[in-house]
């Protein structure tokens, strides 16, 4: 029984790595054909140092745009945009400090962008953490509600006046496919009452699913759309926090994309010219993708709006 079973082991492996090479076609996903330049244009995208957002950043430089990359670790974000310049000739890079987990830094960091930016045609919400231990931000809100939803509510709250003032502009929010699995606790947004690193992951993939959802009504002929995205599956940093999820990437890592492809979904909804009027949708692979039944609830939209911007003591008509 076992040499059958060490015997199986060996043909799956044999099959796996025959077949590897179409396995990592398959799993590359759409991409983004457009040939659009970004000449004139100014690009924000949060997170921008590593992974999805460093390609994002890579791919629009190189379409003639200047790019702002706002990083929290700013030695790490001046080496990716090192490495972009090496890369693309004439590359317009800068990187200046965020910290999406501090209502302050995120403020800080809008005041000088507003006084030394004139125009802003898009925004990328990139930045991200997933399945962390229970931690809080600077304010007191779980983590990855705080940064991955919050965070960016703040940011775009003091930036949409510049990004109407830019139109035609676009905003594209960086979710998952994970959102199919979460849920709005509004009893206990920020996980007091119980922590599950997956399941508050998911409640903040949600989140952006709904911001997206509300903010794109209420930009409704303003000349800025907003749209959100599931990268795929995406051989990054952003696993480490959790071991299981580390050890299935290593072991299934034919199957995952590599950040550049997991990049063409944003520099699509990002560049794509059929989507000049397209707002409030949800697109994977360079394509309209589905959304979870929770993530189509003007109601529960609604309601998460409100109660964002209570938490982070502003007003947003």
């Amino acid at each position: 029984m076992l040499l059958l079973f060490v015997a199986g082991i060996g043909v799956v492996a044999v099959l796996f790595v025959l077949f590897a090479p179409h396995i990592r076609r398959y799993a590359a996903g759409g991409v983004c054909r457009s040939d659009a330049r970004l000449d004139g244009k100014t690009v924000l995208i949060t997170g921008a140092n590593t992974g999805i957002g460093k390609e994002t950043a890579l791919d629009l430089a190189a379409r003639g745009a200047r790019v702002i990359m706002a990083c929290r670790n700013v030695e790490k974000g001046e080496e990716a945009a090192f490495e972009i310049r090496t890369k693309v000739s004439g590359a317009q890079v800068e990187v200046r400090e965020l910290d999406l987990a501090d209502a302050s830094s995120i403020r800080a960091f809008a005041q000088r962008f507003l006084r030394e930016v004139n125009h802003l045609h898009v925004l990328i919400s990139n930045a991200g953490v997933m399945m962390c231990p229970y931690t809080k931000t600077t304010d007191g809100f779980e983590m990855q509600i705080g940064v991955n939803h919050l965070g960016h509510f703040l940011l775009t709250n003091l930036l949409i006046g510049l990004l109407k003032r830019s139109a035609p502009a676009r905003i594209v929010v960086v979710s998952s496919l994970a959102h199919n699995f979460g849920w709005i606790r509004f009893h206990d947004l920020q996980s007091l009452g119980s922590y599950n690193s997956g399941l508050a992951y998911c409640q903040s993939k949600l989140a952006n699913v709904l911001f997206t959802r509300e903010l794109a009504r209420r930009l409704e002929g303003s000349g800025v759309t907003v749209n959100s995205l599931h990268p795929g599956s995406v051989k990054s940093q952003l696993v480490r926090h959790s071991t299981l999820m580390s050890l299935l990437f290593s072991l299934f890592s034919a199957f995952l994309k590599t950040p550049r492809q997991g990049a063409q979904t944003s520099v699509y909804c990002a560049v794509a010219e059929e989507l000049h009027a397209v707002s409030g949708k949800h697109f994977s692979d360079c394509a309209p993708a589905f959304v979870a039944p929770q993530g189509r609830s003007e109601k529960t939209a609604k309601m998460l709006w409100d109660v964002s911007c209570e938490l982070l003591g502003i007003e947003w008509d």
